[in-house]
């Protein structure tokens, strides 16, 4: 009799439907499959914001950890988590076929906040989404909101903010977005943003082959872009930094941002490449925003974080 695969999954019920979706899929394969549920440090602490712990890694260590000392066999991340250095003796396995990559503006009354010269009060944890949000929304008031989909949609509710900014995927894939949303087409997504990542053991060749039918090879192309992008840059959760490759027509359309975390600098850049060519534009547009304005961000940023 098989051994069932054990995917390891953090307990959230976002997480627990990535994991569920590789379970399903490894058993259209011919795997059998089952979940084992790991407590991460971010979902532990709900008070912290995101940028004051370490960040690196926050919710993919303790599944780091399970696989590596062989409790689980595979690992399930959203992809955005996943430092873009995986932890010696773990590598990607599959990346699945992207859903949507764009954040969510979820709003308590209407909207009338958007054009009022009053200060409107948004929430989220992201720094990322902070910096944008400030970027064109200078005067506003940002909260910050952590835990899990669920956690934050209630806090919404009982806090006297405005609104909060989700990822458009984490609310959709189960079945939790408000009426009272809108896609926010003008923000630049995290690099990797709406992927799922499967991640094994560098010596389980075993594994590793039962994921590669589940790999999606546009998904992984265009989110190693979007990485690359990021790891140029040097960024991690503390670092403003939106990324979006998307495929069309055999090209590859690439979009990259870098901002100050007050939001009062930015740069961006795009490049439109063909498939075949485009394999390393993540990293070549990174060089190039350095180039051109970008450096002065990033010192700035570790110039404040080292005196923290």
């Amino acid at each position: 009799m098989q051994t069932p695969m054990r995917i390891g999954t953090r307990e959230s019920q976002l997480a627990v439907w990535q994991a569920t979706q590789v379970k399903e899929l490894l058993e259209k394969e011919g795997f059998s499959a089952e979940l084992v549920f790991i407590k991460s440090e971010g979902d532990m602490d709900l008070k912290t914001p995101l940028y004051e712990m370490g960040v690196q890694g926050v919710f993919t260590r303790s599944l780091d950890i399970a696989l590596l000392n062989n409790k689980i066999d595979i690992a399930v991340h959203s992809m955005k988590d996943v430092p873009t250095q995986l932890p010696e003796g773990i590598r990607q396995a599959a990346v699945l076929p992207r859903g949507p990559v764009r954040d969510l503006l979820v709003y308590k009354t209407d909207l009338g906040f958007l054009q009022s010269s009053a200060p409107a009060q948004i929430a989220t944890s992201s720094v990322r989404r902070r910096a944008q949000w400030l970027h064109k929304y200078p005067s506003h008031q940002l909260h910050n909101l952590r835990g899990n989909v669920n956690t934050r949609l209630r806090k919404l509710s009982e806090e006297s903010w405005d609104a909060a900014i989700f990822a458009q995927a984490g609310l959709e894939r189960i079945n939790v977005r408000p009426e009272k949303s809108i896609v926010l087409d003008w923000m630049l997504p995290a690099p990797a943003q709406g992927a799922i990542l499967v991640a094994c053991r560098v010596d389980d060749e075993a594994g590793f082959s039962a994921c590669q039918p589940l790999n999606d090879a546009d998904t992984a192309l265009c989110t190693k872009i979007e990485r690359d992008f990021l790891r140029t840059l040097l960024g991690g959760c503390s670092t403003p930094i939106s990324a979006l490759a998307e495929i069309e027509d055999g090209e590859v359309y690439f979009a990259g941002e870098l901002l100050s975390p007050d939001g009062q600098q930015k740069v961006a850049i795009e490049k439109i490449l063909p498939v075949e060519r485009a394999t390393a534009v993540g990293r070549t547009a990174a060089e190039e925003l350095l180039d051109n304005g970008g450096r002065a961000i990033v010192e700035a940023i570790k110039a404040v974080s080292s005196n923290v």
